[in-house]
């Protein structure tokens, strides 16, 4: 007997040493949680695409965060000649600059802390602390979770794969899936700078929409002048509904265009082109929404409208009926066919 206690004895302590340099999901959740309450900012770059129907949008991205809750995500799509746009968090509260324009947007929203953001560090943590179910493996460099998503905007985008680095646990790559397992979106991002000190300004408002960096040349600011001809855009994905009317408004500085849909589900579509603004820097303009991506844009979305700006046309669709995720498909489906 005490023969095969003491062989018992001693397989448990080789099953305890073998065990003891394989990571453990508590164990690296817990290194997570500690490492992301402990970081004081950080900068980095990713490339992101997103596969909106038949295309594939191509984003280029600079991440800075520093602690007290200031974010600057300065996205780049290089089919886009109006160039980057950028959402900032500062005290004074969530912002979507487009420098190139002077156009910026102020949100009454606790961005990004209400919904998955597949670029941000803390989001994608948040993500794999509050999922209970989520599925943890192991490679050679990696830490790799499965876990559900929190898209308010977009349900049909439930699951994601986060690629955390072995070493300073830090995201290397996001992979996020459709209903059919398809992937939909992917981010990769380059290795990661901690504790950088930031300018004084480089969370400020006026700062980031005066920058050189981002302003476009005379040239292409007159070009926009002509957009007051622009062509209507129409949905494709319309959920049973068809178009009823069609009104055109010629304004003291522009033009505006009002689609009317009725059937399933009743919807509106206003398309504006206002000249005089487009060249002036304006204060930014209040919305009740949160930033959403819509073609190759940045929009604001509340629970029945969407609002964004794109190749210098101003959209805002209105809706009593269609949800959230409905009215996204409708916007992407109408920036698709504008890019043909």
């Amino acid at each position: 007997m005490n023969r095969v206690i003491r062989m018992g004895l001693v397989l448990l302590s080789i099953f305890i040493i073998s065990g003891c340099g394989e990571a453990s999901q508590e164990k690296v959740t817990a290194d997570m949680e500690k490492t992301i309450n402990e970081l004081t900012s950080y900068q980095t770059k990713a490339t992101m695409e997103m596969l909106t129907g038949e295309t594939t949008q191509h984003y280029e991205i600079d991440l800075a965060y520093q602690a007290g809750d200031y974010y600057r995500v300065l996205m780049h799509n290089q089919e886009d000649e109006e160039g980057s746009q950028i959402i900032l968090k500062n005290d004074d509260g969530v912002f979507v600059l487009t420098p190139a324009l002077d156009k910026s947007f102020r949100f009454q929203s606790d961005w990004p802390s209400n919904t998955s953001q597949p670029y941000l560090y803390h989001s994608l943590v948040s993500d794999v602390l509050n999922d209970n179910q989520a599925e943890f493996t192991v490679t050679d460099q990696y830490y790799v979770f499965k876990t559900q998503t929190n898209y308010q905007h977009n349900q049909s985008l439930p699951t994601q794969e986060i690629y955390f680095d072995q070493k300073t646990l830090t995201p290397y790559l996001v992979k996020i899936y459709d209903s059919d397992h398809n992937v939909v979106v992917e981010v990769t991002f380059e290795p990661f700078e901690l504790g950088v000190e930031f300018e004084a300004d480089f969370f400020e408002v006026d700062a980031n929409l005066t920058s050189s960096l981002f302003s476009l040349p005379v040239s292409a600011l007159e070009g926009q002048f002509e957009k007051a001809d622009f062509p209507i855009s129409y949905p494709t994905i319309v959920h049973g509904s068809e178009l009823v009317d069609t009104s055109e408004f010629d304004l003291e500085d522009g033009r505006r265009v009002v689609l009317s849909y009725q059937g399933e589900k009743d919807f509106t579509i206003v398309q504006e082109v206002n000249t005089t603004a487009m060249v002036a820097v304006r204060e930014p303009e209040l919305s009740s929404g949160a930033p959403v991506h819509i073609g190759n844009t940045i929009g604001a979305a509340t629970d029945q409208s969407l609002m964004w700006s794109e190749q210098g046309v101003d959209f805002y669709l209105a809706s009593e009926q269609l949800t959230q995720s409905e009215m996204l498909e409708v916007a992407q489906s109408m920036a698709i066919q504008m890019e043909k």
